[in-house]
């Protein structure tokens, strides 16, 4: 079988472990089985059973990965139908993207820093907090590694929207605007889609905090590089 077959039926897998995993979390809503968790589980256990390797596993594949951009300004939409929001709260939403990228970018590194973690690790995680696309762009700036950094988004996404409700029940926090910006300051894409099943407020909340700290995350990269690596 040559590599252009094997990518194509890698790519066919995908798909269809994919759409099978969605049906089942439809009809029981378990972390377990959450298209973002049980998805890869099954597709690495895929590869590392039929030993394919990553480059022929991608190589058809790659258009599934360009799809990250357009899907994560898709979230705009909705935004833009609910401007009222936003020009109604754009101060505590402003004060609280400010906070919340400075604060997940310290964070991480300086605990990365406490368990003395190599320093390509510490550049990975910098940008932890924030949707791939706008990760990865981070990253390059900051001098992180793709994969790394893929990694540490898609662990950080899943255990904010698996822990957000409890952590939520246990500060007392009820309000639907503060849960969604919390998802999507703290678990990007996948709190902002846990966001949306609570409400069509928290997800447009969600939507919009994870857009600006992407944003700024970007934004302000090479200046949080100089600061905590070059002038260290």
């Amino acid at each position: 079988m040559n590599d252009f077959v094997l990518s194509i039926l890698c790519l066919l897998a995908t798909l269809l472990i994919y759409f099978a995993n969605k049906r089942l979390y439809h009809r029981w809503h378990r972390l377990l089985l959450m298209p973002l968790v049980m998805t890869p589980m099954v597709l690495v256990a895929l590869l590392v059973t039929t030993h394919i390797s990553w480059q022929d596993y991608i190589g058809e594949s790659r258009w599934l990965l360009w799809l990250l951009g357009p899907a994560t300004l898709a979230f705009a939409v909705p935004v833009y139908e609910n401007t009222a929001i936003i020009r109604r709260h754009w101060l505590s939403l402003t004060a609280g993207v400010i906070t919340a990228t400075l604060v997940a970018i310290c964070s991480s590194v300086w605990l990365a820093r406490l368990l003395t973690l190599p320093e390509e690790i510490q550049r990975s995680l910098a940008v932890r907090s924030i949707t791939t696309p706008f990760a990865l762009a981070a990253a390059e700036q900051l001098g992180g590694k793709p994969d790394l950094v893929a990694l540490f988004v898609v662990i950080t996404g899943v255990f904010g929207m698996a822990v957000g409700d409890l952590l939520f029940l246990r500060l007392a926090i009820k309000q639907g605007m503060a849960k969604g910006a919390g998802f999507g300051a703290a678990s990007h894409g996948a709190g902002t889609a846990r966001a949306y099943e609570l409400g069509p407020q928290e997800g447009v909340v969600s939507s919009l905090v994870m857009m600006l700290s992407g944003v700024l995350t970007v934004i302000i990269a090479p200046v949080v590089g100089h600061i905590m690596w070059v002038s260290a």
